[in-house]
């Protein structure tokens, strides 16, 4: 499948720049007109939104609420992407999903300003942020929602699937876990010979070769060998995790972890489905809906959330 053509139009924008190029003023308007979509997103109606700070083991976490009018009595905490490093709850995988998912779902959405990878902070201290604003919401936030999710972006998903594996045989086990383009595995499982071809035409601005990747566990772990397993969770052993929904962008180097973390799932006998976003590159929540595959991936993953509220708490973990 070819790049969505709406992004093919705009590609020529980005040739012969790289990730490393972001920070460089002098091609920072070519990044901004290609991150321009179809149409200036719109915040929909019956969403509040409050930010306050919480205690964790490493000093107070900034996190934002979303809650819709609708009053489900369900909850999702959702961690933003950024390769550890980067990001933060303003960014659009993180606000603009979440405004989406609450509206969407009619259910309350909390985002969290973990701890980056930055300045010698290194794991655990993102995964212990993200596990501190998660116990929150269950035992103080919202300790009598009817449901909880977990869920992520990227290396938000990667967080999200950390913390998810410390509690899964706790009170605190997630109901559902909500997983977009996962970060789940170092080296990155090959993709297949047709998706790789397509990626050798994308500029290298829209790739992450093995160097990158590379760096950026190293930065993370300060290591690339002896990996811990709730560090890069593929690793570990995943069984005793609630159903998984998970979302696939097609035109993704990272895209054959998250491809091998849903048959690591089925062996292990955890619930899992999948959305493939198709011509869609890695990040693709960091657009607006106005992007057909972008609406897709968040009406998926906002069915999954009603599902799990219809359902209710599952009390036999």
């Amino acid at each position: 499948m070819p790049l969505d053509s709406f992004l093919a139009a705009k590609v020529h924008l980005l040739e012969g720049l790289s990730w490393a190029d972001r920070d460089d003023p002098a091609v920072a308007h070519r990044f901004a007109e290609f991150e321009v979509d179809p149409a200036a997103w719109v915040t929909p109606p019956g969403v509040s939104i409050e930010d306050r700070t919480i205690d964790g083991p490493r000093g107070r976490i900034p996190i934002r609420s979303y809650r819709s009018s609708a009053g489900q009595e369900a909850v999702l905490v959702w961690l933003h992407g950024g390769g550890f490093s980067g990001g933060d709850v303003d960014m659009p995988e993180s606000h603009v999903v979440a405004v989406e998912l609450a509206a969407r779902a009619g259910v309350t959405v909390v985002t969290v300003g973990y701890r980056l990878a930055r300045d010698g902070v290194r794991y655990p201290v993102p995964v212990d942020d993200a596990e501190a604003a998660w116990c929150w919401v269950v035992d103080q936030g919202c300790p009598d929602a009817g449901s909880y999710a977990l869920g992520g972006a990227s290396a938000g998903a990667t967080l999200a699937l950390s913390t998810a594996l410390r509690h899964r045989a706790s009170p605190r086990r997630p109901d559902r876990l909500l997983l977009a383009y996962p970060f789940a595995h170092f080296p990155v499982p090959a993709l297949d010979s047709s998706t790789a071809a397509d990626m050798q035409l994308l500029p290298l601005a829209m790739r992450f070769e093995p160097a990158t990747i590379a760096e950026t566990v190293r930065n993370y772990v300060g290591r690339i060998s002896d990996l811990p397993a709730d560090a890069i969770p593929g690793a570990g052993d995943l069984s005793g995790l609630p159903p998984t929904s998970v979302v696939l962008s097609e035109l993704d180097d990272l895209r054959g972890s998250g491809e091998l973390l849903l048959e690591q799932l089925a062996e292990v006998g955890v619930a899992a489905d999948a959305y493939l976003a198709t011509g869609m590159p890695h990040g693709h929540l960091n657009r607006t809906p106005s992007l057909r595959e972008v609406d897709l991936s968040l009406e998926y993953l906002a069915d999954a959330l009603r599902d799990m509220a219809r359902t209710g708490r599952d009390r036999t973990a």
